[in-house]
């Protein structure tokens, strides 16, 4: 099933889209509709790739608000661990999302190469797997920072930043690298 829904965050409109069965099987969102339209086609073609069995029927359900409230700080990341079905993801790039979720906690954020180093890999492998994570806003790829910079975010820089001052992170979002 798909559950789309637009909310009101920080004076700006956000996108959030759920795929989901048993447990939520991706997320996707954006701050622009278009954008938010093209994000949805290519999650659904990523999960299918990793052999998910994604199911367009849109449905409503609680999984737009439970991701808006994460947004919010009203939920903790950590506490939605359990929704994720996990589904397509490797053992590794589920290791890295765990510890991600756990361990980097809203109004933070982590270098690439310190979550590598907790994780005993290196910061090019974090950096694979935070652009192929399905689960974007609950596990926080968007607190994964460059040492010297704000770094990368899939699809745009601009989620990245918005997501980051909304958690109060301001030292980053004014990175020479946007």
């Amino acid at each position: 099933m798909l559950s789309v829904e637009r909310f009101e965050v920080a004076g700006r409109s956000v996108w959030i889209a759920v795929f989901w069965g048993k447990k939520i099987q991706g997320i996707t969102f954006s701050l622009d509709e278009g954008q938010f339209e093209r994000n949805i086609g290519r999650l659904t073609e990523f999960l299918k790739r990793r052999g998910v069995g994604v199911d367009l029927t849109l449905e409503e359900s609680d999984y737009p608000a439970l991701v808006r409230d994460v947004v919010l700080g009203k939920v903790d990341n950590p506490d939605v661990l359990p929704e994720l079905s996990f589904e397509g993801v490797t053992p590794f790039e589920r290791r890295v999302y765990e510890w991600l979720t756990k361990n980097v906690k809203r109004g933070s954020v982590i270098t690439y190469g310190s979550l590598a180093k907790a994780i005993g890999t290196s910061p090019r492998a974090i950096g694979g797997a935070m652009k192929r994570n399905p689960y974007p806003i609950v596990v926080p790829c968007h607190r994964v920072v460059a040492r010297d910079g704000i770094g990368h975010y899939t699809p745009r820089l601009e989620e990245k930043v918005f997501l980051l001052k909304t958690e109060g992170v301001e030292g980053w979002t004014r990175s020479k690298l946007i």
